[in-house]
């Protein structure tokens, strides 16, 4: 089956992974829409620049993911949505004692009450057109754990969870649902935060990310956000279609330690 004319929506994809997923999923013609919580010229820019390079319709609706009716909103505002990518998420780090109960509240409506939201309004268009992929962004962290991250690791391990939910409520369908579990990747959030660390350790920039940031990620390499859109792809392709209620990891052998 083509994908060429299908259409994707995938959450908090102004930057980082989701921009990337977004960006490969169009050069393989599919129709994009790309989401944030903001509202700004760039944005709309990004899906017009999407539309220019590739030859697809890539438009940009703005919605905030901490708020369900907002994630049922994005889907009905989309008009259609083959393709479902919930990759929206936010981080706060702080000991479980210190952790703010507004931080834990946002993380978790964020990382993974959306997906439930979005998920919920897409699935009835996918079953009355026969076909549908969702494709929930997760973590190495929804698979292992990580001390001063509770939230982030109960969200990601929730949204585990709910893949195999919904991969076995559709498993008799041409649905497929899917978790991507990557490590770090190089996002422009993550390079950031590298001349910060290097003042901190009084590190080089390859100390700091071999030693500090991929310390458990045994490739001691970043995953890249085209690896990811490319992961996100193949799970849309026929290859895939008994690829369903199970996890994928990108994060150079992080798991298997």
């Amino acid at each position: 089956m083509s994908l060429t004319g299908k259409t994707a929506v995938i959450t908090g994809s102004n930057s980082g992974i989701g921009l990337g997923v977004a960006r490969e999923l169009a050069k393989a013609g599919i129709n994009v829409v790309l989401n944030s919580y903001t509202d700004n010229a760039e944005d709309h820019a990004l899906a017009a620049e999407i539309a220019a390079q590739t030859g697809v319709t890539a438009r940009y609706i703005q919605a905030d993911m901490s708020k369900g009716e907002d994630c049922r909103r994005l889907i009905a505002d989309a008009g259609a949505c083959d393709i479902l990518v919930n990759n929206a998420g936010i981080q706060h780090v702080a000991p479980l004692e210190e952790f703010p109960g507004s931080k834990w509240d946002a993380i978790i409506a964020i990382n993974l009450s959306s997906a439930f939201h979005t998920t919920a309004a897409a699935i009835t268009g996918m079953r009355a057109n026969g076909w549908g992929r969702i494709i929930n962004i997760a973590s190495a962290h929804g698979l292992t754990a990580s001390p001063y991250k509770s939230a982030y690791v109960a969200a990601k391990h929730g949204v585990v969870g709910l893949t195999k939910t919904i991969g076995l409520e559709t498993a008799q369908e041409p649905i497929t649902c899917n978790a991507i579990c990557p490590g770090y990747v190089l996002t422009p959030l993550v390079e950031a935060q590298i001349p910060d660390t290097m003042k901190e350790y009084d590190m080089t920039r390859e100390e700091v990310i071999k030693n500090v940031m991929l310390k458990r990620q045994p490739s001691k390499e970043f995953a890249t956000t085209e690896q990811l859109g490319g992961t996100a792809l193949y799970l849309c392709s026929d290859a895939a279609a008994q690829v369903t209620g199970t996890t994928i990891s990108v994060d150079g052998g992080w798991t298997a330690l």
